[in-house]
């Protein structure tokens, strides 16, 4: 009898051993997530997305650095992210800067396809965003050129040769993709046209340039996500500010002019450090936000 005590009191003694060894990494990882105190995350949709769509990467994030705060913004969904940009940029500011105020240390961006753009426009206009990291997952930051299933879908009697026709003009500005539709062959047309793009970076004559700019640079890094698999961003260079000349020829962005003549912030963030590229192959455009080796290799260490 006291053999089968003693047998079962060690037993007891393992399974608490046991249960210990469980719970003491996660009330560490708690205690530090307390002590680091990391930083909200904001994530903005792309094209036809909804907030719905993000659950991985919210995951990642949670495993990755848990008690963060993480907030995707429930607006413009689907057939609404048609809407114009600069319309798009006021709704998610209105959502967003209640978030900013609230946390003292700052606020990171991880920002989706159209919605790297959206998040561009509310770095340049709010002058007092304490946005940390602005993360561009696969956002077509140098405009978009190219036949793609989103282009059929959306303007099934166009192709990108003579979808300059539609987007620049005014009905083809009240659409989002218009806004940022770059055709290297009309590229007059599209710097005169462009109600966003060609404003954010200051190809037509735009007087708040100087206070945009200062505005962007608050940011402390600035990461370019993209691959060459993407699929659907065109050239997939475009996640990184790289984009066609008149041959549709790729120009990387440390050859491009809004680079060269630091028109709102690109050159400085080199030169500070803080501007940082990551790309993946392998990985369809559909799913930057759902990858965890993406996750892991070009964002988990920016979200501190």
């Amino acid at each position: 009898m006291k053999g089968s005590r003693s047998a079962l009191s060690s037993r007891r003694v393992r399974s608490s051993s046991g249960a210990a060894e469980l719970l003491y990494p996660l009330l560490g990882a708690c205690l530090w997530a307390t002590v680091v105190g990391y930083k909200p995350v904001i994530i903005v949709h792309g094209l036809f997305d909804s907030s719905g769509d993000f659950k991985h990467l919210q995951l990642f994030i949670n495993e990755s650095h848990p008690g963060t705060n993480v907030t995707v913004i429930d607006l413009f969904d689907r057939s609404a992210s048609l809407q114009p940009m600069w319309k798009q940029v006021e709704g998610f500011k209105s959502a967003i800067y209640p978030i900013m105020q609230n946390a003292e240390d700052g606020v990171h961006f991880i920002c989706y396809s159209q919605g790297g753009l959206v998040c561009r426009g509310i770095l340049s206009t709010l002058s007092d965003h304490n946005v940390q990291s602005f993360i561009s997952l696969s956002s077509p930051q140098a405009g978009q050129y190219g036949d793609t299933d989103y282009l059929r879908y959306l303007f099934p009697q166009f192709m990108k040769s003579n979808l300059f026709h539609l987007c620049y003009t005014s009905v083809g500005q009240r659409i989002s993709i218009c806004n940022y539709w770059n055709d290297p062959h009309h590229r007059d047309l599209y710097v005169n046209s462009s109600d966003y793009l060609a404003l954010l970076n200051s190809e037509r004559s735009n007087p708040n340039s100087t206070e945009w700019k200062k505005n962007f640079l608050k940011i402390k890094k600035l990461v370019l996500i993209g691959g060459p698999d993407d699929g659907v961003i065109t050239p997939w260079q475009s996640s990184q500010f790289g984009f066609f000349d008149d041959n549709e020829t790729v120009v990387e962005m440390q050859h491009q002019d809004v680079y060269l003549r630091d028109v709102f912030g690109l050159k400085t963030l080199a030169a500070r450090g803080d501007l940082i590229i990551c790309s993946v192959p392998g990985v369809e455009h559909v799913f930057w936000h759902s990858n965890e080796t993406v996750f892991h290799t070009c964002i988990e260490k920016w979200l501190v």
